[in-house]
């Protein structure tokens, strides 16, 4: 029973920045070749600058079938096959209920839901027997905060959907499961924490969340990434279908 990676070639979408880049540099680090999709080119370059071995970045946006499917396949073109997927991307907009736009709708399950999707599907016949696909879901799934309905909900959404894909591709040898971080500490969260309150509360504010924690403190997204790397490895080989909290034990008490 191993976790290493050795030669093994993973997408990961949403991979170069916050929880995305942490899983890239973990699998990077356990032998992987990896293939980061985000939206920006030049986000892309400076994340595949960053990974020690063999990287590359491709432009495709989750909420394009067509442009996951070219993603997919030129990956597998370029390294010669594909083993792991792991369905990153996400966006979280929040508001409360009465204040929900229809735009926050749309674009929170177009990512988040429809991205999942035509990311899993179009990688399946892509994949051999052994591959495994990690779908990044949320504590939010199971404890959504006040204001964070759409968020929570499209997270429970891609938790539901793999509960019947493991059926669907039964024989197949590929395995999916579901990855739920709780709070992690990502430029993109200390962004937010900074235009809610204030550059000087920044600290604080994170010191706070990690307060409400078992372990007393929030996720670092390498840690993420080693999870993922977990799901990913024959150490999981008979694990699928799972909603595997990475919380800090937050969604547990």
């Amino acid at each position: 029973m191993s976790m290493t990676l050795d030669g093994e070639v993973a997408v990961i979408t949403g991979g170069a920045s916050g929880v995305g880049f942490g899983i890239a540099q973990e699998f990077a680090a356990h032998g992987a070749r990896v293939v980061l999709t985000d939206l920006d080119r030049a986000d892309l370059d400076r994340a595949v600058a960053q990974i020690d071995g063999p990287c590359t970045g491709i432009v495709a946006d989750v909420t394009d079938p067509v442009a996951m499917d070219r993603a997919l396949r030129e990956a597998k073109s370029e390294y010669g096959r594909l083993d792991a997927v792991v369905a990153n991307a996400g966006i979280g907009a929040h508001a409360p209920l009465g204040h929900i736009t229809e735009d926050q709708f749309t674009r929170t399950f177009d990512v988040n839901v429809k991205g999942v999707l035509f990311t899993v599907q179009p990688a399946l016949p892509l994949m051999p027997d052994g591959g495994s696909i990690v779908v990044i879901g949320s504590t939010a799934s199971v404890q959504p905060p006040a204001g964070m309905s759409l968020y929570g909900g499209s997270k429970a959404a891609v938790r539901c959907l793999v509960r019947a894909w493991i059926q669907d591709i039964k024989g197949s040898g590929i395995r999916i499961n579901v990855l739920s971080p709780g709070a992690v500490d990502t430029p993109s969260l200390r962004r937010a924490a900074e235009q809610a309150q204030g550059a000087e509360a920044v600290v604080p504010l994170v010191r706070a969340m990690g307060e409400g924690n078992p372990t007393g403190r929030i996720a670092d997204p390498r840690e993420i990434g080693k999870a993922a790397v977990f799901l990913a490895s024959d150490a999981a080989s008979f694990v699928t279908g799972v909603e595997f909290f990475v919380d800090g034990g937050v969604a547990q008490v």
